[in-house]
């Protein structure tokens, strides 16, 4: 793997399923998506049936409550051997310029290795490599569980540059007619079409380096946001799959202790993440919110009065007639009072805070929620994409919905750099169904 270190960049070896794989079945999507709708997931199992695919190599998280938990890790295991030694696999060195079609258009993307040493993932951290949003602690063991000793890593994680002028990916869209194909089909589910082309010309990955480097310049990147000169620079920030970067992060810091020699350190492919880089203004990169539900609320509790109650005077409740009613009142607000959508069985209501202590709605309404679930409010805490999974839910008996509005995605980095991580699951790249899908592989052994 060549190494731009100063970069944090790698160009990986990638493995790709042979050619005459039914991909529409290889590629699944990412596995923290659906997961309060195991039906979604039945019906992938349902479609690839016993062809090789990525379903196999993942754990959807709609699972990871089961008893049987570690015999499907094991299955996992058993699969990821199986696949490298049929083989499924052809290995290349190289980039790979990705297109995803999706309703809201064409979103490019180039798929890298970036260095876990650039990478810091809590709050306030000053690493090239950075969370955009609170990492929830307790959902890295898991992983670490599913992905420590794993012979391959399959990525579903989306790493965001701001670039305005399109210097990193742009010139790769221009010379696609250039690059060789290797994929293009149809996404299961009516996810979209995937695409992707080998970058394998050294002038292009020299211009990738080029545009990378500018954004990298600190000089540049202080006057870029109205910094003091020498604020340290982000040149990535997590867009998707930030707990899973997370986890890949803490297995090479477990592994860092065992490694005596350097350049072995320096080798190790636990160093290094395979990801997706995605330009923060691409057209068709839509920022979503994600929605809150809550599951079996304690029937001894009164949701609205806990509310009232938490925000002492500053609360105030309006019901609504409609779900389109909500999300109208939701979606029209600029700064205070915060409004958030509520869904319940009872019907449809719409929260007012004012004087809020958070920057943004999201901010507002997770405060509360750490502390009611804190207090037993609720069995459970789900968080969920697109409207109908929200108002589908949330009127379930014994539950609640929290409809929240999107940010402006062009706020993202400057609010990284100044304010440290947004509150966890602020935002959405997309919805649910246009979530990165897993195809590529890398050994890490």
């Amino acid at each position: 793997m060549r190494i731009h270190e100063s970069l944090a960049l790698g160009v990986p070896n990638i493995l790709l399923p042979r050619p005459g794989t039914d991909l529409s079945k290889w590629a699944v999507i990412a596995c923290d998506q659906f997961t309060s709708e195991p039906e979604y997931w039945q019906k992938v199992k349902e479609f690839v049936g016993e062809a090789p695919s990525t379903l196999n190599l993942i754990f959807p998280e709609v699972y990871l409550g089961e008893a049987q938990a570690d015999a499907r890790i094991a299955r996992i295991r058993e699969h990821m051997k199986l696949y490298l030694q049929k083989p499924i696999f052809a290995e290349a060195e190289g980039f790979i310029y990705v297109e995803r079609r999706t309703r809201s258009g064409v979103r490019k993307g180039l798929t890298a290795c970036l260095d876990l040493e650039h990478y810091d993932f809590e709050k306030g951290s000053k690493s090239l490599i950075r969370a955009t949003e609170g990492t929830i602690l307790s959902r890295i063991p898991p992983r670490v569980k599913i992905r420590e000793g794993a012979p391959l890593e399959i990525p579903h994680i989306m790493v965001l540059v701001d670039d305005t002028e399109n210097l990193v990916i742009g010139p790769l869209t221009a010379q696609k007619a250039g690059l060789k194909k290797l994929y293009d089909f149809e996404l299961m589910m009516g996810s979209g079409r995937l695409s992707g082309y080998r970058v394998d010309d050294m002038s292009l990955e020299k211009g990738v380096v080029s545009g990378l480097q500018a954004l990298a310049d600190p000089e540049v990147f202080a006057v870029k946001y109205g910094l003091k000169p020498g604020t340290p620079v982000l040149l990535y920030a997590m867009g998707d799959g930030n707990h899973s970067l997370a986890t890949a992060k803490t297995i090479w810091e477990k592994t860092k202790e065992k490694i005596k020699d350097k350049n072995a350190l320096i080798r190790s492919p636990l160093r290094y993440a395979l990801v997706e880089l995605v330009n923060l203004h691409d057209q068709a990169l839509i920022f979503e919110p994600i929605h809150r539900v809550l599951f079996a609320l304690a029937p001894e509790r009164n949701l609205i009065g806990d509310m009232e109650r938490y925000y002492r005077g500053r609360f105030r409740y309006a019901e609504c007639q409609s779900p389109e009613e909500v999300m109208a009142m939701v979606d029209r607000q600029k700064g205070s009072p915060h409004r958030i959508g509520l869904v319940t069985s009872a019907g449809f209501g719409a929260v007012e805070v004012f004087e809020p202590d958070s920057n943004l709605p999201v901010g507002t309404l997770q405060n509360f929620l750490d502390t009611f679930m804190g207090e037993k409010g609720a069995r459970e805490i789900d968080y969920v994409h697109g409207t109908e999974p929200i108002v589908r839910l949330g009127a379930g008996s014994g539950c609640a919905g929290f409809y929240l509005p999107a940010m402006d995605k062009s706020e993202l980095f400057k609010t990284v750099i100044l304010d440290g991580a947004l509150p966890r699951k602020t935002f959405s790249m997309g919805e649910a169904s246009e979530k990165r899908f897993y195809m590529e592989a890398r050994k890490l052994v």
